[in-house]
């Protein structure tokens, strides 16, 4: 199975890349700076038994996306993870911040799903938060790219299934990143967490991994246009 997975050296990125690595498999690892973040998820990669493409590219560049979109003959399956933006109020964000969240968390899923070699029956998937659905502090700009990722989705499954081409989304909770540190309220969001989700414990990479193996598996060969909520039941209450 060849595998393109965005944002692939850290977090949820590596969790996907771990998870979905078979035998005899190929899993292109895009990274943007790091090169020993995603060295560690190419050893993760390896030991399960497939060939991990290291490649660093930029999303937001279009040139970047034709080379990862070419590194690969056929993609059985593309992850959309990467995510790069401004955590700030509406009114202090300038037009670079803006446009910095929606170039690289939005416009590279309809992008690279044009651009790849996308084989008939692959599966495409997005990854979202539940900011695009609830108030979460400074997440204006990236609450609006991750809502447009959802109704991306939807649209491309339609255009698509004549190809038997899936597009799905998961939609996260709050999970355990390094990332959760650049949010200005991400301490309390975590305490909060912590306390009142139904399953008793803080999201994992993991349990996204999971969540998206669980869509390209061929037992959810039926299920397309969709968003998963994967958050514990914190969403709920």
């Amino acid at each position: 199975m060849n595998i393109l997975i965005t944002g692939a050296s850290r977090g949820i990125g590596r969790a996907v890349a771990a998870r979905l690595a078979r035998p005899g498999g190929r899993v292109v690892v895009n990274y943007l700076q790091n090169r020993a973040a995603a060295e560690e998820t190419a050893a993760l990669v390896r030991a399960a038994g497939a060939e991990a493409l290291l490649m660093q590219g930029d999303v937001r560049n279009v040139d970047d996306l034709k080379a990862l979109a070419g590194a690969l003959d056929s993609v059985d399956v593309l992850v959309h993870n990467a995510a790069v933006g401004a955590l700030k109020p509406f009114d202090k964000m300038r037009l670079s911040h803006w446009d910095l969240t929606l170039e690289s968390s939005l416009r590279p899923f309809w992008m690279l799903t044009k651009l790849a070699p996308l084989a008939d029956g692959a599966s495409v998937i997005g990854i979202s938060s539940m900011g695009s659905q609830r108030f979460i502090p400074g997440y204006a700009a990236m609450g609006a790219a991750k809502g447009g990722l959802e109704a991306l989705t939807r649209q491309l499954a339609v255009e698509l299934s004549p190809r038997r081409i899936r597009v799905n989304t998961v939609c996260g909770g709050l999970i355990e990143t390094d990332s959760l540190r650049y949010l200005p309220e991400g301490a309390k969001m975590l305490e909060f967490a912590e306390q009142f989700t139904p399953l008793g414990r803080v999201g994992r990479p993991d349990d996204i991994a999971r969540a998206v193996a669980l869509l390209v598996n061929e037992d959810a060969a039926w299920i397309t246009g969709q968003v998963l909520v994967a958050d514990g039941g914190l969403s709920l209450l």
